[in-house]
């Protein structure tokens, strides 16, 4: 293990900071389109899963990064303020904070540690913060990527670069990733020279598991072992 003392832990936020939850898509879509129009709300939903599901293959294989208003565009959809605040609603439940990352945050900060998030995601930033002010977070975060607002999404490594120059970091090497995915989190982090623990609570679809699986620094099954861990190294 690398004597270099870590400065900043960046985490991933669906999965990591956020509890996973499986999510039914063309459910979740067909509410939405129900809200745009009932009649054709199934072939509207249609549209809009396989125009998602394009996105986030895109994500996996070319690292592009996209937005709802893009996967709107590809479904050939205007999302109404009306659909978009039953978007919003679908995906409420699926926002919620793991039980203890609001004190693992706060401890890493009493360490004098910098705290950012670097999430793949098509939403707007002011969403993720909507979200991160409800739950208390944001005033913890000393930085946050999103990729809608990025060229390119995890693992490319100038997407995990941002995240590193938001909190004020200049050298990987003394950036831990902290990620649910081998593929995106654990090997794209290293790949730039960071390190990685792993957080194996998710259920990755199929469809999103990349071509390499990286083999973690560390595995923990909670967040709240992580100071301990990063103790450890430093």
């Amino acid at each position: 293990m690398t004597n270099v003392k870590i400065e900043a832990v960046l985490f991933d936020w669906g999965g990591t900071l956020a509890t996973w939850h499986d999510i039914d898509l063309r459910e979740t879509w067909r509410a939405v389109a129900a809200v745009l129009d009932e009649a054709q709300a199934d072939e509207l939903a249609a549209r809009l899963v396989a125009a998602e599901g394009s996105i986030w293959r895109r994500s996996r294989d070319e690292h592009l990064s996209s937005t709802l208003e893009e996967v709107c565009t590809l479904a050939e959809i205007v999302m109404s303020p009306a659909a978009q605040e039953e978007y919003d609603r679908q995906w409420d439940p699926h926002t919620e904070l793991e039980p203890d990352a609001i004190d693992t945050l706060r401890e890493l900060r009493a360490r004098g540690l910098k705290v950012g998030v670097l999430s793949n995601t098509i939403w707007p930033r002011q969403r993720h913060e909507e979200i991160f002010v409800r739950d208390g977070v944001h005033e913890l975060l000393d930085g946050a990527v999103y990729t809608s607002e990025i060229a390119h999404t995890k693992p490319h490594p100038e997407a995990f670069l941002a995240a590193m120059r938001a909190v004020g970091v200049s050298e990987p090497s003394r950036c831990l990733f902290v990620g649910d995915r081998l593929f995106d989190d654990v090997w794209g982090a290293q790949n730039v020279g960071m390190r990685a623990v792993h957080l194996p609570h998710s259920a990755i679809p199929t469809e999103q598991i990349g071509h390499t699986e990286g083999t973690p620094d560390a595995t923990i099954q909670r967040l709240s072992e992580l100071p301990a861990l990063i103790d450890s190294w430093n």
